[in-house]
């Protein structure tokens, strides 16, 4: 009896922290990815150099097949988990597509100093995703997939309104959806170890993505400086 509280416990748990976790840590999270008037973010759907740059660099980071739900996919036992998994890679193959187009048509990467090292740094986040999708840790690797679909919420917002701004149609997202999400997350978490490192999963893609717009908020007060 008592055993079966603290499991359901545990996987409300992970769904609240999973939430927490993409709202404050991720990309809704970052004053750069949402910041909106005329500073030095201004609006990322306004300000072409910037949407340019953030939409290159995130195409480097997951506009490659297979990414970081591909791979966890081909690392999953629990059922639930790959139906989801695999509905996910479906989503993400349509959002690989517009973040593509959206990179083509939003123009060149804006000249900014330190470009090669920006680029090595983005190179550097990919190939940590690489890896942490490919984790032999049980959870770890659908932890991240789960926060990437999470996260790509706020993101999607950025590129649905970067390609009206472009002039291009955007299809509606069919990636899980938030609360089909968080329940898969609670069905797996079957202890704490699993639950641990879904979090530690989650944890570290966020960790990535904050420091993408961390880099990119950088380069973008690099250029005005540039005048």
């Amino acid at each position: 009896m008592h055993g079966n509280l603290a499991k359901q416990g545990n996987r409300r748990g992970i769904s609240e922290l999973l939430l927490t976790l993409s709202d404050v840590d991720g990309t809704a999270g970052h004053g750069y990815a949402t910041a909106s008037g005329s500073g030095v973010g201004a609006d990322l759907t306004r300000n072409l150099p910037n949407l340019a740059d953030a939409a290159h660099y995130l195409c480097m980071l997951h506009g490659r097949h297979p990414g970081v739900i591909d791979h966890a996919a081909m690392r999953i036992a629990d059922n639930e988990a790959r139906n989801w998994l695999i509905k996910a890679s479906d989503g993400f193959a349509t959002e690989r597509s517009l973040l593509t187009q959206v990179t083509v048509a939003a123009g060149p990467v804006p000249s900014t100093p330190g470009q090669s090292d920006a680029e090595t740094t983005v190179m550097g986040q990919r190939h940590a995703l690489d890896m942490l999708a490919q984790s032999d840790r049980k959870g770890c690797a659908v932890g991240a997939a789960f926060a990437l679909v999470l996260d790509w919420v706020a993101i999607r917002r950025i590129l649905d309104a970067a390609a009206l701004r472009l002039g291009l149609s955007p299809r509606q997202s069919i990636l899980p959806g938030r609360q089909e999400t968080l329940r898969v997350a609670a069905a797996i978490c079957e202890d704490e170890a699993i639950e641990r490192a879904v979090h530690f999963g989650a944890r570290q893609l966020l960790g990535q993505h904050r420091g993408l717009w961390d880099l990119l908020s950088a380069r973008a007060t690099a250029r005005q400086a540039q005048g």
